[in-house]
């Protein structure tokens, strides 16, 4: 067994976690199996179990959490990893911080959001996204790393409402130093509602890490959308939760299905009017549609869409401390 640094939780001695840790239920399903709410010495923990088919993705997230991370606000907290064995079964475990919120997913079915909350969760995810973007040399070095697989499913949402970013289990790495691309030991590829017309159409450039990162900035601009949706203005609802693509694709599309919408008919999905209407969010959409561009090369990089959300939010915060100074002088 192996162990992370996080917060709250002490470093494990070996073949200590299966047997301290108490599952409970099940709070998540992936392509590798199940994720579980449970308790170690007293404390909230979540539980990613693989089955021994899925050893590759174990191996690749344990690898870039315990190898490749520091700690950041935005990316779920990695405590520790085991192999145990259940019903003659092998299992290998993940244990991380455990978030009551569930995923972005979830939980855009059941709020309804303001500008600012839209804004909030939108800045954290690309913070947590522009982080693992950025190689750092230093003191403290770290890999650049592409997520390969982003989409609402794979953002949590965290008790003070902001957003951080999990399931490294398709993670690239690259070290500009060394000029090393390392695409880990697993073939699978990300999730086919999400890939870019670049990945449907196999014309991609494998060599380049660059590749990867415009390839993560497409699926964030159909995250941005999906939180788009759920957004209420002043003067409109917001809409009910959809998924990218809804209506024009099956709920489990084929990678021909995709290609057809995105690549030969040029689809992407609409984005609410509401929000083209409204000030400050209007270059919100201007983001949403920088991102998922056709040609990989036109999209942002993930920090220049960090850093547009964050004028936003400093706008919108700055708009409202100002409407409440007024009201209030109104009252006086």
């Amino acid at each position: 067994m192996t162990s992370g640094s996080g917060s709250g939780v002490p470093r494990l001695a070996t073949r200590t976690l299966a047997k301290d840790v108490k599952l409970l239920n099940v709070v998540g399903k992936g392509r590798y199996g199940d994720v579980r709410k449970a308790k170690y010495h007293g404390q909230k923990v979540a539980v990613k179990i693989f089955s021994s088919r899925d050893e590759r993705s174990w191996l690749r997230e344990r690898h870039i959490y315990e190898n490749v991370l520091t700690r950041h606000e935005n990316v779920l907290c990695y405590y520790a990893s085991d192999m145990t064995s259940s019903q003659s079964c092998t299992q290998m475990w993940l244990m991380t911080q455990y978030h009551e919120n569930g995923s972005l997913y979830d939980y855009l079915q059941r709020q309804v959001l303001d500008p600012l909350e839209l804004l909030r969760l939108a800045y954290s995810a690309s913070s947590g996204l522009a982080y693992l973007h950025t190689e750092i040399v230093g003191t403290h070095d770290k890999l650049a790393v592409a997520h390969r697989d982003v989409k609402s499913k794979n953002i949590l949402i965290m008790d003070n409402g902001n957003c951080c970013v999990a399931d490294m289990g398709l993670a690239v790495t690259f070290s500009s130093d060394r000029g090393i691309l390392n695409l880990g030991d697993n073939p699978k590829v990300g999730t086919k509602r999400y890939m870019p017309p670049e990945v449907l159409t196999e014309r991609f450039n494998q060599e380049n890490f660059d590749s990867f990162r415009k390839m993560d900035v497409y699926s964030f601009g159909l995250v941005l959308w999906e939180i788009a949706r759920r957004c209420k203005t002043e003067y409109a609802d917001a809409d009910e939760y959809q998924l990218p693509y809804f209506g024009k694709v099956p709920n489990d599309p084929s990678v021909d299905e995709m290609r057809k919408i995105v690549v030969e008919d040029k689809i992407r999905p609409q984005i609410p009017k509401r929000l083209k209407n409204h000030e400050i969010l209007r270059p919100y959409c201007k983001v949403i549609r920088e991102c998922w561009s056709e040609n990989p090369s036109s999209r942002l990089s993930m920090l220049r869409v960090k850093k547009t959300l964050m004028k936003m939010v400093n706008k919108l915060e700055f708009q409202k401390s100002k409407d409440l100074a007024s009201s209030n002088e109104a009252i006086a």
